[in-house]
């Protein structure tokens, strides 16, 4: 089915191949196949299929395909840790190979076609996984496991097999895990720990090792998914599996590469929903692909600008180190949501306190002053000469005596204090070991967050391993750069939480009026000339100058006295990207000479140029505002990207620009303006007047209509420069560049 004379598809005929399945996999919601009301209008799925992972982390019974008792091959290593995981868990296991009666004992069956039972979960321990899919689809097995590598992490010749795998996993009904993965799955997990435990997702198994050594220091870890290759199962999954367990705290993941953008933004959504914090490392950085960047919109975001964007939008937090990641994901876990967003830093040394509090106010966190009579207090314990205006500095002897539990109480007991933190440089016992004691028990008597920073490089005192990291109540970090990512990451994330609602469950699910105006215009894999790219503009509600498209001199005229002096010409073509650079644009025009003088020469340029026009346009001359740039482009993992930043002839120079991935809603749009540098020029500077925000937040809304609507059928879409008029006045859109798909 055609939606126009030039064969662009439609909405409409889109989502019905994604349902029919004609090209990709038919998406699943909540179990069953996608109906309409589960797509948007571009027929990708509005919600995360959640996997039922169950019996995969908790199988009834499973079978090692491959399974070795023969010393000094690497089977046997992989079978005995499998035995002893299975019996942890109360799994039923089942030794596969054709030429054995028995592995360790246990009863050999020569196929999983001869197995005693239906397992849950089939071990694969074969070079070659392909050729086992057809017998364990026969076998109605559930889940796999394939650690063989020699796939897509080797090159093409090795994608293609993946390819191959995947698509064989697909027809078998089943889920699976790698290839290229390894056993940290079926780690021996700590079972003495309480309190909310961290799930672990990471597709380098080494690089998951320090996050799964902090049950050595107390923090609960559940679940270890190292996803590899991802040829089936991804991070999406997991992350839309661990958010539904009442027992995870915290979803902590090292990512090298995304599978999907779409499957990951719906496991975040999914997360956010539940209020589950998911933080992540990601490496890797995507290539952006082939994109002409015709457009400055193009030129301004990056992929890994819009990785970061996207995982910013649905509240993943990111970090840059395993340490951060280990951390912020134990924070998270283990504390409550915050009482109040006050941080007051308490030390026993001004030095101490100063150079924390500096830090962290330069990183974003609130340190409010403490009223007059809190500080009135806190003098009854604290000399008069030492200040206690936050940073709080008791000069060190309070600590060793009363008076230091007295000091922690009240700051904790003021209504504006959520969290309190005191550094502690260097063990100085016994008043260290004291202070440490004091914390730790004030901790256990208030539900606000309590954090400790232990410098100390050598951590053998027994103030830092027995105190501190016996308590689950006080969050204890080794560097104050960890404890302020993290004490941000916590309030950051309760403060998303909160005002959280999925621009999923407002995303349009059928086409607007102004998409099947549309379609007549667009022009595969071509540039649209600036007259048919604001036709698309104004069928979309978003203003443009009054003009007139001419083709003679005298024409011109006419026009320049309809639209009215001062004029701007412009040629109009469908091969110019970048108008101004060719002196293809004439500004001030004011008599008729001038607009006859202005159409010979522009159209004197082009001939000489070997550039074909549509006419000249003549347009409303518009001074008064500030230039923004809006614009689509495409991202290689997520599809359309909106990004809004400040435009006009420094856009590439300013590169002041915010991005976010469609759907989202209007508080995301105001939020991209206030990420700008620059956005004090929209409050009006130097005596100017406030720009009508308002009408430009407007205007980002429409051109998302634009990009959920339109993605598969334009490549870039670039409003530069958009005036924003004074408020009250609007924003009107005086050039528009799109290139189609």
């Amino acid at each position: 089915m055609l939606g126009s004379t030039h064969g662009t598809l439609t909405t409409d005929s889109r989502r019905a191949r994604v349902i029919a399945c004609g090209e990709q996999p038919s998406p699943v919601v909540h179990g069953r196949p996608a109906d309409v009301d589960d797509l948007d209008v571009s027929g990708r799925p509005l919600y995360a299929d959640v996997p039922d992972l169950d019996r995969f982390f908790r199988p009834e019974s499973v079978a090692v395909v491959g399974a070795s008792d023969a010393e000094g091959r690497p089977n046997t290593g992989i079978t005995r840790q499998l035995i002893a995981w299975a019996e942890r868990v109360g799994a039923r296991l089942h030794p596969v190979h054709p030429t054995r009666q028995s592995v360790f004992g246990i009863p050999c069956s020569p196929s999983l076609a001869d197995l005693p039972e239906q397992v849950d979960l089939a071990v694969l321990l074969v070079g070659d996984p392909l050729p086992v899919i057809g017998e364990l689809a026969e076998a109605k097995v559930k889940f796999a496991v394939a650690f063989a590598s020699g796939f897509a992490e080797t090159g093409a010749e090795g994608a293609a097999a993946q390819a191959h795998l995947a698509a064989a996993v697909r027809r078998a009904g089943l889920r699976l895990l790698g290839p290229n993965t390894n056993l940290n799955a079926f780690e021996k997990f700590r079972d003495d720990l309480d309190g909310p435990a961290i799930a672990l997702i990471t597709q380098s198994g080494h690089q998951g090792r320090p996050v799964f050594a902090m049950q050595e220091l107390g923090v609960r870890l559940s679940h270890w998914a190292p996803t590899g290759n991802e040829a089936d199962l991804e991070t999406a999954d997991f992350i839309s599996y661990f958010s539904e367990q009442p027992e995870i705290g915290a979803i902590a993941c090292y990512v090298e590469g995304l599978k999907d953008g779409r499957s990951f933004l719906l496991a975040a959504d999914r997360a956010a929903r539940r209020g589950v914090p998911v933080v992540a490392v990601k490496v890797g950085r995507t290539e952006t692909g082939a994109r002409t960047a015709a457009s400055h919109t193009g030129k301004l975001t990056g992929a890994d600008t819009v990785v970061d964007a996207a995982m910013r939008q649905y509240g993943v937090i990111r970090v840059d180190g395993l340490d951060e990641l280990q951390d912020t994901a134990a924070l998270l876990a283990r504390a409550r949501a915050p009482q109040a967003e006050g941080v007051v830093v308490y030390s026993i040394s001004g030095g101490t306190g100063a150079h924390f509090a500096d830090l962290a106010t330069a990183a974003g966190l609130p340190l409010p002053n403490l009223s007059a009579p809190k500080q009135a207090e806190l003098h009854q314990w604290i000399p008069e000469y030492l200040s206690v205006t936050n940073p709080v500095d008791n000069g060190g002897h309070p600590v060793g005596d009363w008076r230091g539990r007295k000091i922690i109480d009240a700051i904790l007991a003021d209504p504006e204090v959520g969290v309190l933190i005191c550094p502690i440089t260097g063990p100085f016992p016994p008043m260290s070991d004291k202070l440490a004691q004091d914390l730790v028990d004030a901790a256990e008597q208030t539900d606000k967050l309590v954090c400790v920073v232990w410098g100390s490089p050598v951590g053998t005192e027994a103030a830092y391993r027995e105190t501190l990291l016996g308590s689950s109540k006080v969050a204890t970090f080794r560097t104050f750069a960890n404890c302020i990512t993290a004490v941000r990451a916590y309030l950051d994330h309760h403060r998303f939480v909160a005002a959280y609602r999925s621009p999923f469950d407002e995303a349009p699910r059928t086409p607007s009026p102004s998409f099947r105006k549309t379609q007549a215009l667009m022009r595969p894999g071509q540039q649209l000339s600036e007259h048919a790219a604001k036709q698309l503009l104004r069928a979309y509600g978003i203003r443009v100058p009054r003009e007139q498209l001419v083709t003679s001199a005298a024409a011109a005229v006419r026009a320049a006295s309809l639209v009215g002096y001062p004029v701007v010409m412009k040629a109009s073509g469908a091969q110019i990207a970048h108008k101004t650079e060719l002196g293809l644009v004439k500004i001030g025009l004011t008599s008729a000479s001038q607009v006859r003088d202005a159409y010979r020469e522009l159209t004197d340029i082009a001939r000489y140029e070997g550039i074909s026009l549509d006419g000249v346009l003549v347009c409303q001359m518009v001074e008064r505002g500030v230039e923004m740039v809006v614009g689509v482009t495409h991202d290689q993992l997520f599809g359309p990207t909106v990004t809004v930043g400040l435009g006009g002839v420094l856009v590439e120079v300013l590169r002041d620009a915010a991005v976010r991935v469609p759907p989202f809603g209007e508080d995301q749009a105001r939020g991209m303006l206030g990420e700008l540098r620059g956005r004090a020029l929209l409050e009006g500077v130097r005596g100017g007047p406030p720009v009508d925000v308002d009408a430009l937040v407007e205007v980002v809304m429409r051109v998302q209509r634009m990009a959920l609507e339109l993605g598969d059928d334009i490549a870039e879409l670039d409003i530069n420069p958009l005036m924003v008029l004074p408020r009250g006045q609007g924003a009107v859109a005086l050039d528009a560049l799109v290139v189609c798909r």
